[in-house]
């Protein structure tokens, strides 16, 4: 392993801030990242200022896997349906041909 410090970035989660570890160049994904982050753990305190900040963070990371999760599978069905509508068009092509 090297020796070179990898460079950070500052990011800000319910107004405390920071410092992360990031690949040069992805700078601007990390701080999108924690910014949607932060829009979901706020969403959650403004819910109940009850909860300490693990649990916001814990509750916001199950709730943004669950996006995840239902993103990928509508993903995976509409993948499904253009490889069933690629299939009838290629027996509709076909069928064209031996005519």
């Amino acid at each position: 392993m090297s020796n070179t410090k990898r460079p950070t970035t500052e990011i800000s989660l319910l107004g405390r801030d920071y410092v992360i570890a990031c690949d040069p160049g992805e700078e601007a994904k990390l701080e999108r990242a924690a910014r949607y982050l932060d829009r979901a753990m706020q969403g959650i305190q403004a819910q109940s200022s009850l909860l300490g900040s693990e649990r916001i963070a814990i509750m916001a990371a199950l709730n943004i896997t669950h996006e995840l999760l239902e993103t990928m599978d509508e993903q995976r069905a509409g993948e499904a349906n253009l490889n069933r509508l690629n299939e009838r068009l290629e027996h509709a092509l076909s069928q064209t041909r031996k005519s």
